[in-house]
């Protein structure tokens, strides 16, 4: 009887495939309960992305990076050597195998800039070399956005965590925009940091506010929830005032916490390898936020920090990183996702 096991696994496979579809299909039209999938490296099935599931998340953000290099101009994307899941062909294929679940999508390109990663500090220094980057960042966008036209995608964002091109250059974002809604008829949004969303100023030609929420919270190295709750009674007030100007819900494009000591203090202001592992942290942490998000009706929701294909080879109690897979707040995740 043994040749038949494999036949049996498939067909338990197939039929929790189909009971994960079946409940993503009649879940009610609630809060977007997002998580962020990290691009594999090499090609994935749609097995490998059922584990979503397992935190009931409705939303995929799919991350199709491209690279820049400090005070350089061009913005370099689909190369050969790039990971499967941030060329367009993985991208195509991740965002098939995520409706095929029934998962909701939003396509985020996001632009790594090679040495000090982060877009907040992306600098030029001349109106030429600007121009070349509008020329190169608005190729990038508008090939994925037509991908998200092609597949029906629900949501995309045009951009993330930029500040001087997103603060000084209104005009380009604008012009972005109005070209992507001449052919996308989906929801657009942006992905402004935490200390940075209140100097943006094309939010009205949005449909969301969006915001990368890393905001500090608490000090301690274990915060209780309650403090939690207390730290974002101050950023959420500001950001309640923020939104009542636009009158346009508030998405949390990225949010989460990292399982070390002082999770909820600032990730910038400390060396992780110097920090211990502190699983009840980042519990802590996501128990408070949503306590303290629950009540806000502006609030749309959010796609949390980020969630890893080949769930079982990721997270757990001995790991530090952002993803929440196989630690305690994958739990408290669940709950408020149900």
């Amino acid at each position: 009887m043994r040749y038949k096991r494999p036949i049996l696994i498939l067909t338990i496979t197939a039929v929790g495939l189909l009971i994960i579809a079946f409940n993503a299909a009649n879940r009610p039209d609630t809060k977007i309960d997002g998580v962020s999938l990290v691009a594999p490296p090499n090609p994935i099935d749609s097995f490998e992305l059922y584990s979503v599931n397992k935190i009931n998340a409705g939303w995929v953000a799919v991350i199709p990076y491209a690279f820049s290099r400090p005070g350089k101009p061009e913005v370099n994307f689909d190369y050969e050597r790039q990971w499967w899941g941030e060329k367009p062909e993985g991208t195509v294929k991740t965002i098939q195998m995520a409706k095929a679940l029934n998962l909701n999508v939003m396509l985020k390109p996001h632009v790594w800039v090679r040495g000090q990663g982060w877009a907040g500090d992306f600098d030029l220094e001349t109106e030429e070399d600007w121009l070349v980057w509008e020329g190169n960042y608005r190729n990038y966008i508008v090939s994925f956005a037509k991908i998200a036209d092609s597949m029906n995608v629900e949501m995309l964002c045009i951009g993330t965590e930029f500040r001087r091109p997103a603060k000084e250059r209104p005009a380009f974002w604008k012009g972005l925009i109005k070209e992507i809604r001449s052919f996308y008829s989906g929801k657009i949004t942006y992905a402004a940091n935490w200390d940075n969303y209140q100097n943006i100023s094309f939010w009205g030609e949005l449909d969301y506010i969006g915001i990368d929420a890393y905001f500090p919270l608490s000090e301690a190295k274990t915060p209780s929830v309650e403090e939690i709750k207390a730290g974002w009674q101050a950023p959420l007030q500001e950001i309640e005032t923020f939104q009542a100007t636009y009158q346009s819900p508030v998405l949390f494009t990225e949010f989460g916490f990292q399982s070390i000591d002082y999770a909820t203090a600032g990730h910038w202001k400390y060396n992780q390898d110097t920090l211990n592992i502190n699983l009840d942290a980042q519990a802590f942490a996501y128990e408070g936020t949503y306590q303290a998000l629950k009540e806000r009706e502006w609030f749309a929701g959010g796609f949390l920090w980020k969630w890893h294909a080949w769930h079982d080879k990721y997270g757990g109690p001995d790991c530090k990183r952002y993803t929440p897979q196989n630690k305690p707040a994958q739990d408290i995740i669940a709950k408020w996702y149900k």
